[in-house]
Order: structure tokens, then C-alpha cells, then sequence
């Protein structure tokens, strides 16, 4: 953000990022069928040391949280299909007395490649964007069916991952060295 700069609001060229403006890429592909995607964030753990009746805190480790998205599962591309197909290439096989695969996490970054979740300008110009690194599926839910319900049936997806590259517009990587504050800031 620009130092003393009071009149943010004021300028026609400020243009805050909007909560519809994204675009989430999954195996390659820019998906329509998404309609909702948290942004990656991080918990810094701590460690406490008590002294007599006072307790101090250290930073510990950094730990990325998960990140989910919420798709329409169209009869065509069957989305479910898609979600249970990610879950098979990750090593997933229905128990079998002659299968005795198992899900690697190997596999399943493979089968999830890099999603990168793109904030886009009023232009669709890309902005920014989160490439999740080794992101896998922890969580898949199918949605519910309700005779009461108009509707559409949307599929909840969490992943896992294990940290994120943030990407400015001109290909700047943010917040990989010490003067990452300085370097966002101009």
C-alpha cells in the first residue's frame, strides 16, 4: 500500500481486489464449474516457557492451512466423476483380494498437479495468483440431495499442501526472501 496516501478511495485508478473476481486452474484448466475457493493461510504454531507465574511466547513453525473449493457438479463434465477419478490416480482402489495399492503421495500430487487459484482485474488480467505446491485431496464431499431444494448440487474439496508460491503480475515472486515486506510494498 502507498505510503501516505489518504485519498485511496478518491482516485479512479484504486481498484480493490473482488471476491468474484478468481479463477481457479485445475490440472491446466481455467475450471467454470467452480464457484467458491479459500485463499492459502498460514498459522504460525508457538512454544511457551513459564517463569514462575508469568508465561512467554516464541514463534515456532510456519504451517499452511488448507485451502477448499466448492464446485456445480454439471451432468457434463461430471465433476463427481472428476473428484473420484483424482482419488484413483492418487492410488485409491476398491478393496480387492488381488489389489493391495495404496494411496502415495506421489500419486497424488501427481494426479492434482499445480492448482493455482488467479485473482483477475475488471479486465480478466491476472494480477496474482497461489500456486499450491504438492497439493493433494484430504477431503472430498458430494453435496446432499433435499426434495425441498431448487438447488444445483455443489462438491466440497479440501487440499492439502505444502506451502503456496504467491505470483504478482510481471512473474515477481513475493515472500520468498527476507525483504519480502520491502518488495510487496513497492
Amino acid at each position: 500500500m502507498a505510503q501516505g496516501n489518504t485519498k485511496f478511495w478518491a482516485t479512479q485508478e484504486s481498484e480493490p481486489k473482488r471476491a468474484y473476481r478468481f479463477i481457479l486452474n485445475l490440472n491446466g484448466n481455467d475450471s467454470w464449474t467452480v464457484t467458491k475457493v479459500t485463499r492459502p493461510s498460514i498459522t504460525i504454531t508457538e512454544a511457551t516457557h513459564q517463569y514462575l507465574n508469568h508465561t512467554f511466547y516464541y514463534p515456532g513453525r510456519v504451517e499452511y492451512n488448507t485451502v477448499s473449493f466448492t464446485l456445480v457438479d454439471p451432468l457434463t463434465p461430471n465433476s463427481t466423476a472428476y473428484a473420484l477419478g483424482i482419488i484413483a490416480q492418487s492410488g485409491y482402489s476398491l478393496p480387492s483380494r488381488t489389489v493391495y495399492s495404496t494411496i502415495s503421495k506421489k500419486q497424488a500430487i501427481s494426479a492434482m498437479k499445480q492448482p493455482t487459484i488467479h485473482t483477475v482485474n475488471a479486465g480478466g488480467d491476472i494480477v496474482e495468483s497461489f500456486t499450491l505446491i504438492n497439493a493433494w485431496v484430504k477431503n472430498v464431499d458430494f453435496g446432499e440431495f433435499d426434495y425441498s431444494s431448487d438447488d444445483l448440487i455443489n462438491i466440497g474439496i479440501e487440499l492439502r499442501y505444502d506451502f503456496v508460491r504467491y505470483t504478482v503480475t510481471g512473474g515477481k515472486q513475493v515472500g520468498t526472501d527476507v525483504n519480502a515486506i520491502e518488495t510487496f510494498g513497492s
